[in-house]
């Protein structure tokens, strides 16, 4: 016997684009939502991905129908789940172990003279500045002169509308070429004066003073920190050392100073 359908009866909805967060609830503590965003083609999973800068699936951390800001970001920290805010959504850092050593070791260095010579501060991967409402950015390290902070002291808010001086990124694995062209655009546009891009695959550095003007640097040469931080220099074989086992010396040549 077959069955008359219902012209009354409401069809059913098939939702034009799948959320990887939908079905989960949010916690009770967290911030209200934003409006929803007006999905469209551009709003897809692998458009975002893309636009990201080609990243993995698993480290978008905010539903794609609603925009995040600084609270859902402070919200996520809370949590444990170091991300970026970028153009609204929250974007977990790619951050290994040897890249967190690397970085220490920039620090390190930094404060050597930074600290020394009073010339402002250096924070590390839970430093965040806010470069735009919807664009908060954790460099690995980064080195801010007293003169671009709010009357040369120490901001106490978590992320300081804040541009830093010097930019250090450590590339990892889960890192994209066109993910790092975009944090490279991102801190030009709004007055970061230099960037180092490390690779440790390669132990090599590249030198960005602009969008077009780089050069790279291998362990056997020095970082020098130009008109950002006169008077520093940064023997790169000393920084890749820490990769290295107690008793392997660093490259001939490579035995300099800050």
């Amino acid at each position: 016997m077959s069955t008359v359908p219902n012209p009354d009866a409401s069809p059913p909805i098939t939702p034009a684009v799948t959320d990887p967060l939908a079905g989960k609830s949010p916690p009770a503590d967290s911030p209200p939502a934003h409006p929803p965003r007006n999905l469209s083609v551009s709003d897809r999973v692998a458009d975002v991905l893309t636009d990201l800068g080609g990243i993995a699936a698993d480290r978008l951390h905010s539903r794609l129908a609603e925009p995040a800001g600084p609270d859902e970001l402070l919200a996520a920290h809370r949590q444990g789940n170091l991300c970026e805010l970028i153009d609204g959504y929250l974007v977990e850092r790619a951050m290994g172990y040897r890249e967190s050593l690397i970085a220490a070791v920039f620090i390190e260095l930094l404060n050597q003279i930074v600290r020394t010579n009073k010339l402002g501060v250096v924070s590390g991967a839970d430093g965040f500045f806010r470069l735009s409402p919807s664009l908060i950015r954790g460099p690995d390290v980064a080195f801010t002169s007293w003169d671009r902070l709010p009357d040369r002291k120490v901001p106490a808010e978590a992320y300081p509308a804040v541009i830093p001086d010097l930019v250090v990124e450590v590339v990892s694995a889960g890192n994209t070429r066109t993910e790092m062209t975009n944090k490279r655009r991102d801190y030009f546009a709004r007055g970061v004066k230099l960037i180092w891009m490390v690779d440790p695959d390669q132990r090599s550095v590249a030198v960005w003073r602009s969008m077009t003007d780089y050069r790279v640097l291998d362990e056997t040469q020095s970082l020098d920190g130009e008109d950002v931080i006169p008077g520093l220099s940064i023997p790169l074989g000393d920084v890749f050392q820490v990769l290295n086992g107690p008793d392997e010396a660093p490259p001939d040549g490579n035995e300099g100073s800050v």
